[in-house]
């Protein structure tokens, strides 16, 4: 994500919240340009530690989201921030998406799953409207008091289940359009591209970029980034990207490229640091419903990419 937003934006500076001890470290060697290396001592409240054994690591970053905003705002005091995840990889400068905000008039963007059919048949009501990917807020009374509330609620109430119309960090923000007049939701097209809803755009790559067709109106587009949620390495050494039925060009044009560089990373990060240890993911046979999502990956190689 960082070398890619370092290669794709013309200005920024970028806050990265080490969740562990080791994290830091090695960050903080790295000497990155353009980049705050935070520590998890620096920033954690009292509040965050009351409801953190309650909470498994997930849970607990979602937790964390808006008060990472918020640290930010407050600490550096600057005019706003933008929230991304660390599993997006950045095609051109986003810089696009801040500017649609303000063009706007608006101080809050965020951003919609775009679900395709079948992945909003059965999750959008789970996961709801918007993603907490790429998220920009103001700092201006307006824009903090949504910021605020966001704080307490995700504090409150934080888990990977949905209950009472309640997901993670991010059903709450279905409210924000119905009850702020300062929200923006994005409209580039090219902000958000994501597993659940790539089938319904097609790419091609002319030189060294790419650009993105929409499949119902044909409308053309610059892609900003790819969102590659669920990405794992697996025990064989290869990469299992999901259940969504991603298009083969995809594979070849997003997924190939950006895992390559994931395992070169990864093999620099064993070479340089004796503290870190790679972390394959292997298939868990712990319910039946597992058990068969590892009989159809075993006998299909569904979505499983090898990457030498």
């Amino acid at each position: 994500m960082y070398e890619s937003l370092l290669a794709h934006a013309s200005d920024f500076h970028l806050y990265i919240f080490a969740f562990d001890d080791t994290s830091f470290s090695i960050l903080d060697k790295l000497i990155l340009k353009k980049v705050t290396i935070i520590p998890l001592k620096d920033f954690e409240t009292d509040e965050l530690i009351n409801v953190k054994n309650g909470r498994t690591k997930a849970e607990y970053c979602w937790t964390c989201t808006p008060s990472t905003i918020a640290y930010i705002i407050e600490t550096y005091k600057v005019p706003h921030c933008t929230y991304i995840d660390a599993d997006l990889c950045f095609y051109s400068d986003p810089s696009v998406l801040v500017n649609e905000l303000y063009s706007n008039s608006k101080s809050v963007l965020i951003t919609e799953h775009r679900f395709s059919l079948l992945p909003r048949l059965y999750e959008e009501k789970r996961g709801g409207r918007f993603c907490v990917q790429f998220l920009t807020i103001n700092n201006d009374f307006e824009s903090l008091k949504v910021l605020n509330k966001w704080k307490n609620q995700c504090i409150e109430w934080c888990y990977a289940r949905y209950e009472d119309n309640k997901f993670g960090d991010q059903k709450y923000l279905e409210e924000w359009p119905l009850i702020y007049n300062n929200i923006h939701i994005l409209q580039h097209q090219g902000g958000g591209l994501a597993p659940w809803n790539i089938q319904q755009y097609r790419f091609k790559k002319n030189d060294d970029s790419l650009m993105g067709v929409v499949r119902k109106n044909k409308f053309k587009f610059k892609p900003v980034f790819y969102h590659f949620q669920y990405v794992k390495q697996i025990n064989t050494g290869k990469f299992d990207i999901g259940w969504y039925l991603i298009p083969r060009n995809v594979k070849r044009l997003f997924y190939l490229p950006y895992l390559k560089r994931i395992a070169q990373i990864e093999d620099n990060l064993i070479k340089e640091n004796s503290s870190y240890k790679q972390r394959s993911v292997s298939f868990r046979a712990d319910s039946i419903k597992n058990v068969v999502k590892i009989c159809i990956k075993k006998l299909t190689k569904y979505n499983i990419i090898k990457i030498h």
